[in-house]
């Protein structure tokens, strides 16, 4: 189990580092690592704590650049849809769960793509409608950060006020889902443990990242994110295939 640790421990490393450049992509990277060592029910849970501590310290270091107007929009409708889709997620059998984070974050590459290829200009109100969506979805699969990335950046958000504002509205929308998981029963002293581990990992990760924000391209960002989602996915799926 010490080797475990130490495996979550780097992973969180990394994961952190990476989300703390690109704004986004913790959850994608470290599901792979949780869900084999504590299985879906438990890692989502665990990696809800942890997501909520790495925001955290996102915000904690681009504070100043936080659009709080968007953040509003946006949390008003994605705490209560997290919320119910946290409810939807402790239903779900083990290898169901798998499947279904896996098969989502294949599907959120081209989803992303086509996002993009629309170009839709956002609004606070759109932010709202977008909250809705990806609240429910966060609620159940966690990593749906990609979907939100194209609406901020679409709001007119870059660079440190992207980062900042993205990681408020999630943090927000994980201490909605996290309070539902209480209320659910699946906060055990362990899950919460375990997440604070991780949630430490994360954040060491965030700080060390912020000299390299300025350095990375657009389009290394997306070729990043679409590699991380897809090898994510795939071992995901993998997972799913051996509970079969």
């Amino acid at each position: 189990m010490i080797a475990s640790y130490i495996l979550i421990l780097i992973a969180g490393l990394v994961a952190g580092c990476l989300s703390g450049i690109i704004g986004t992509g913790a959850s994608i990277i470290m599901l792979p690592v949780l869900v084999p060592i504590f299985d879906a029910a438990h890692a989502v849970p665990i990696m809800a704590i942890a997501g909520l501590m790495g925001n955290l310290g996102r915000v904690a270091v681009w504070h100043r650049h936080v659009d709080w107007k968007a953040v509003a929009a946006y949390c008003a409708t994605s705490v209560p849809a997290a919320a119910l889709g946290a409810m939807t997620l402790v239903t779900l059998p083990d290898g169901l769960a798998d499947a279904l984070l896996g098969g989502f974050l294949v599907l959120l590459v081209p989803a992303r793509h086509g996002l993009e290829r629309r170009r839709i200009r956002v609004r606070l109100w759109h932010l709202g409608v977008v909250g809705a969506i990806v609240g429910y979805l966060t609620g159940i699969f966690l990593s749906t950060g990609p979907l939100s990335v194209p609406a901020f950046l679409s709001y007119g958000l870059s660079g440190g006020g992207f980062i900042s504002t993205e990681a408020a509205a999630s943090m927000i929308t994980q201490i909605g889902k996290i309070a539902s998981f209480g209320e659910l029963g699946v906060l055990s002293g362990e899950v919460v443990l375990h997440g604070l581990l991780v949630g430490f990992s994360l954040m060491g990760g965030t700080f060390l990242s912020k000299q390299f924000v300025l350095k990375l391209g657009s389009r290394n960002f997306r070729l990043i994110m679409d590699v991380v989602t897809l090898l994510a996915g795939t071992w995901l799926l993998f997972l799913a295939a051996l509970h079969i």
